[in-house]
C-alpha cells in the first residue's frame, strides 16, 4: 500500500473542519494507529490544530499567521509579530476548548546551552552589547550603581503584576519608612523585594547562579505569607494555575532534580542576556515552590546580568495582561513567541532607563576630586591602622566648610569596600578581608 502523504490530511482536515479521527481513517481506509501517528506529528508542526479531547476530540487547521487578528489587551505597548500573535490566538480560546497539559521535561532536556536558543541569537547579542557596563569591573558593579532606582523599578513593577495596588509613590514612601507594625499584604510584598534584592545584589558576585541562591529569594520575597516550612523548600502540594489548563509537575524529587538542571543549565550559557531569558521562563514554567514562582524568576533573570555588569531587568511598563499572556504561552504550548518579544521590549526599556541613571551619577565630583588623596588616607588609617574614624578625619585638618563633606566620602567608602575593590584605595586584599572579619570596625 502507498505511503500515506501528510499533506494529504492536511487538505482533508482544511476541507473538513471539525473532523474526528474515525473520519480521517473512513476517509483514508488506513489503520487508526497510523492515522494517530500522523495527527500528532502534524500537531507538533502546527499545521493542524485539535480541539476538545476524549470523544469529542476534532482537527482543524489554523488560520495562516497573516491572517490571525492581534487580540492583545488595547492597552499593550507592544507591536507583536505574526507568530506571537498566533499563540496568542491559540491561547484566547475558551479553556474549555484548550487541552489539558502537564508539565514537558522534553522542553528542558533538548536545550543545549550555547547550542540552542530561546531568543533570537540577533537580539541576544544586539542586547548584551546594548546593555553591558564597559571594561572589566568586579561582579555587581552596574546594580551597585543603580541599587535606589533599582529598589524601587523591581519591587514595584514585579508587585503590581502581582496585583498590587500601591502606588510608585507610596512605594518610595515605604521603603524611606521602612517595616512598621500592623503592614498591610501589598506593603509586605513589596518590602519583601526590596529585601530580595539587596541580598541578590549582594549575594551574587560570591555564590553566582546556584539553586540555593534561587531559593533564598523566594523565601525572602515569601517571608511573612507562607508558613516557615514553604520559605526555600521544594514545594509538597498542588498547586493550580488560574486560569490555565496547564498543571505542573507535583512529585518533590523531580521539582528538585528539574531546578538544579535548570540552574546548572543557565550557568553554562555564555550571552547573560539568553541566561535571563532561560531562568525567567523555566522556573516559572516548573513552579518549583509552594507560592511566588513567578516573583521568584522575575528576580532570578537578572543573576546572569549582574555578574556580567549588564543592566538590570525590571520589567518596567509591562502590563498585567501581556505578562500572563506570555506565561500561558509557556504553560500551555512551551512555547516562548509572546515570552521572548515582552522580554526583548522590557529590557530594552530596562537599558534605557539605567543607562541615563550611570551617565548622570558618573560626572566627576569636585569636591571628591579636590579631596581624593584625603579620603583614601582616612580610609587606610581606619582599616589598616586600625584608627578610630572621628581621629583619622581629625587628623587630615580639612576646611571647616569641607569636613562633612570628606566624612560623608569616607563612610560611603568604608561601606562600599570590599576584597574585590580594594586596590583603589592601595590596601592589601589580606588586610580588607581582617578588617571585614572582624566586623568592619570603625571606632
Amino acid at each position: 500500500m502507498k505511503r500515506l502523504n501528510p499533506q494529504a490530511v492536511v487538505d482533508f482536515v482544511a476541507g473538513h473542519p471539525g473532523c474526528t479521527t474515525p473520519d480521517i481513517v473512513a476517509a483514508f481506509g488506513r489503520p487508526r494507529s497510523t492515522i494517530t501517528q500522523i495527527l500528532a506529528r502534524l500537531m507538533n508542526a502546527g499545521r493542524i490544530v485539535r480541539e476538545n479531547s476524549g470523544p469529542a476530540t476534532s482537527y482543524r487547521v489554523p488560520a495562516p499567521a497573516a491572517e490571525v487578528p492581534a487580540k492583545t489587551a488595547p492597552s499593550s505597548p507592544i507591536t507583536w509579530s505574526n507568530q506571537a500573535r498566533a499563540l496568542q490566538a491559540s491561547i484566547d480560546r475558551p479553556i474549555g476548548l484548550r487541552t489539558p497539559v502537564t508539565y514537558r521535561r522534553d522542553c528542558l532536556d533538548s536545550y543545549q546551552p550555547n547550542v540552542t536558543t530561546l531568543l533570537p541569537a540577533r537580539i541576544a547579542t544586539e542586547l548584551h552589547e546594548r546593555g553591558r557596563l564597559p571594561g572589566q569591573l568586579p561582579a555587581g558593579t552596574y546594580a551597585r550603581r543603580v541599587l535606589e532606582p533599582l529598589l524601587i523599578d523591581l519591587s514595584w513593577y514585579s508587585s503590581r503584576l502581582e496585583g498590587n495596588q500601591k502606588s510608585l509613590l507610596d512605594t518610595r514612601e515605604l521603603f524611606q519608612r521602612g517595616r512598621s507594625p500592623g503592614e498591610d499584604a501589598d506593603a509586605t510584598m513589596l518590602l519583601n523585594h526590596k529585601d530580595a534584592i539587596e541580598f541578590l545584589v549582594d549575594a551574587t558576585p560570591e555564590y553566582g547562579i546556584t539553586d540555593a541562591v534561587v531559593s533564598n529569594l523566594q523565601a525572602l520575597l515569601m517571608n511573612g505569607i507562607l508558613e516557615a516550612k514553604e520559605l526555600g523548600a521544594i514545594r509538597e502540594k498542588v498547586v493550580d494555575i488560574a486560569g490555565s489548563v496547564y498543571v505542573p509537575s507535583q512529585v518533590p524529587l523531580l521539582l528538585k532534580e528539574l531546578l538544579v538542571l535548570i540552574v546548572e543549565k543557565a550557568r553554562f550559557i555564555k550571552n547573560p542576556i539568553e541566561s535571563a531569558f532561560f531562568l525567567w521562563v523555566n522556573i516559572a514554567y516548573l513552579q518549583p515552590f509552594a507560592d511566588g514562582n513567578k516573583r521568584t524568576s522575575r528576580l532570578a533573570a537578572n543573576l546572569p546580568l549582574l555578574i556580567s555588569n549588564c543592566a538590570p531587568l525590571s520589567f518596567i511598563d509591562v502590563t498585567q495582561v501581556d505578562y500572563a499572556n506570555a506565561m500561558l504561552g509557556v504553560y500551555e504550548e512551551c512555547n516562548v513567541a509572546l515570552a521572548a518579544e515582552l522580554f526583548e521590549w522590557t529590557y530594552r526599556r530596562s537599558v534605557d532607563r539605567y543607562q541615563v541613571i550611570v551617565a548622570a551619577t558618573s560626572a566627576p565630583d569636585p569636591l571628591r576630586t579636590r579631596y581624593r588623596e584625603q579620603i583614601g588616607e582616612a580610609v587606610r588609617q581606619v582599616i589598616q591602622a586600625r584608627q578610630p574614624l572621628a581621629r583619622a578625619l581629625a587628623e587630615l585638618g580639612l576646611p571647616t566648610e569641607d569636613a562633612d563633606y570628606v566624612a560623608t566620602a569616607v563612610r560611603a567608602d568604608l561601606d562600599a569596600l570590599e576584597i574585590f575593590n580594594c586596590a583603589r584605595v592601595r590596601l592589601p586584599m589580606r588586610t580588607v578581608e581582617r578588617w571585614i572579619a572582624d566586623g568592619r570596625p570603625i571606632s
